[in-house]
């Protein structure tokens, strides 16, 4: 080879690296946990917040592009911060929840959180995940495309990220404390939000109500996240066609819809033409609720789209939204997500296994009295998978305790099917049934394992829409449907050609859904659903993912600044 030839090819690879430095960035942001005082339905309390700001700041980053925040705790609560959605490739020690992943970060300490964005563009998010905090500790991770590249859709004239909230005039901490103390459900909330405000149908809202300008003939990319606590919701438009184009940082093939529901967790992209006539349309969201018989806050959030050169000062449009029940639109909705692309997913399995998801009930212990027993006929609310109750250690994180070999924290024992199987979906399951056991159990998986979950709803005390959410994976969502999953007659229905990618799936009332993935990032990966307070009871357990061979399949080592317990 000659020395021109040599030069120029080690010029080309300088280009390329070049190019990558410049492209790749590192984001430094410093997070200051803190009460703040906040005022809404004409009530002041002290709010915990990240930088004053409720929500807390939206984090903006390329593909590719390095996040490193640095936490500080100056609130009175133990607090970890999780990045909802972000890969975290052999980054574990970054993922966020407390005793999972990491020990919390005490009062007056901090940690950094150090990460790269892999592969993902889209809407993700991040919350506190500690105790009940993420009901004011929240913000948007927009993720937008590598520069060079663009959206798999015209570029939008503009960009909103759209938040729906949850809001308590109690503090969240003690309603889920107090909950915890007499085995009752907690209280529910006060409002719904959007990006922090209940909107003009709350008392002492309006003047704060959240306006989205647009232009006639605009089109407007709405990023919508559910960040509520405890509650899917319907999100809509008035007179407005949505288009959905992306959900969970995965590209959809776009479909036109007027409403979406969104699983506590869930992201979802849409496209919004500005082309009715130039006036004010409300912007307005309320409740899913599946579980009969199960108080909830039937309000109704909103803000307004409003046209830059509207004609009129008249009352915003309201739109018509579906009953709190309409389990027939959320099943239209969900079935309608495709992949933008034919994909691989997983048709050989090595680990099949089969999750039933669910409450139960505890029995009084002995020692209680009864003010400690408020849940159904003198018991205590619990909830479990495969009648595990997940159980979070205290001394150490699972991730810890894995990695530096500590004995006693956890079993690997986690159930690969329920202990008894039963009419999952029936009405008349046997109160056996109805307490499960407590422990930290996990499930091992083997790098590069092909996983395939059925996640199935039981009829135990309710059945209810849960969305579940896997940490450091994204899954196809292959196949959902009610009542009890039969692998002879549903396997054949699966989707293996453009199933979703999502990172949290809502798993119908009554029924199942199954979710294939490839164990290709090693570490402790937390599985829960993502209304709070049923992973306050239990409905959780986490994958244990041994690493591969060599550096690029193995956990990194944890940072110098983790906390302890």
């Amino acid at each position: 080879m000659t020395t021109v030839h040599t030069f120029s090819i080690l010029l080309f690879f300088c280009s390329l690296f070049s190019a990558s430095l410049i492209i790749a960035k590192v984001q430094h942001h410093d997070f200051v946990i803190q009460e703040t005082p906040v005022k809404r339905l004409c009530k002041t309390r002290n709010a915990i917040t990240v930088n004053g700001m409720f929500p807390g700041p939206t984090l903006e980053v390329n593909n590719g592009d390095t996040l490193e925040v640095k936490v500080h705790n100056r609130a009175r609560y133990n607090i970890t911060i999780h990045w909802h959605g972000v890969r975290q490739i052999r980054t574990g020690w970054a993922d966020g929840p407390e005793f999972v992943t990491q020990c919390p970060i005490r009062p007056g300490k901090s940690y950094t959180y150090r990460f790269t964005i892999q592969g993902q563009e889209g809407t993700l998010w991040w919350h506190a995940h500690s105790s009940w905090l993420r009901a004011t500790v929240y913000g948007a991770l927009i993720i937008h495309p590598t520069p060079g590249s663009s959206f798999p859709f015209p570029k939008p004239d503009r960009q909103t990220a759209l938040m729906l909230g949850e809001w308590w005039n109690a503090n969240p901490v003690d309603v889920i404390n107090q909950a915890t103390r007499t085995g009752a459900a907690p209280n529910i909330s006060d409002a719904y939000t959007i990006n922090g405000q209940p909107g003009d149908l709350y008392n002492c809202s309006t003047k704060e109500t959240v306006v989205v300008p647009i232009n006639s003939g605009e089109t407007s990319l709405l990023r919508v996240i559910n960040a509520a606590l405890n509650q899917p919701l319907f999100f809509t438009v008035a007179n407005h066609k949505l288009t959905v184009v992306g959900a969970d940082a995965s590209y959809l093939k776009p479909f036109t819809t007027k409403v979406l529901m969104l699983g506590p967790g869930q992201t979802t992209d849409v496209l919004l033409t500005a082309d009715q006539p130039p006036k004010r349309y409300y912007i307005a969201a309320r409740a899913y609720q599946s579980a009969q018989n199960a108080p909830f806050d039937n309000t109704t959030t909103t803000a307004i789209l409003q046209y830059k050169k509207k004609t009129t000062t008249s009352k915003p449009i309201m739109p018509v939204l579906p009953a709190f029940n309409d389990t027939n639109s959320v099943t239209s909705f969900s079935r309608k997500f495709k992949s933008l692309r034919n994909v691989v997913v997983p048709k050989t399995i090595d680990d099949n296994l089969f999750f039933t998801i669910g409450l139960g009930l505890d029995n009084c212990p002995k020692k209680f009295p009864k003010s400690r027993c408020q849940g159904l006929n003198g018991t205590r609310f619990t909830a479990s998978m495969n009648n595990v109750s997940f159980v979070l250690p205290s001394n150490f994180s699972l991730l810890q305790a894995h990695s530096n070999g500590i004995p006693g924290v956890f079993t690997t024992d986690f159930p690969s099917k329920p202990p008894v199987k039963f009419d999952y979906t029936g009405n008349n399951i046997s109160r056996a049934l109805f307490q499960p056991v407590k422990g930290t159990k996990l499930y091992k998986l083997k790098y590069g394992s092909r996983v395939q979950v059925v996640l199935q709803d039981t009829n135990i005390v309710t059945s209810e829409n849960h969305p579940i959410h896997l940490h450091g994976y994204d899954f196809y969502i292959v196949g959902e449907g009610f009542g009890n999953f039969n692998p002879k007659k549903d396997t054949s229905k699966f989707n293996l050609v453009d199933p979703p990618l999502r990172n949290t799936v809502a798993v119908p009332v009554n029924g199942w859904a199954v979710i294939r993935f490839v164990a290709d990032n090693p570490g402790v990966w937390l599985m829960h659903c993502h209304l709070d307070v049923h992973i306050k009871w239990g409905l959780a357990m986490a994958f244990l993912v041994d690493n591969g061979v060599g550096e690029l399949e193995t956990l990194e080592a944890p940072p110098h600044d983790l906390p302890i317990c």
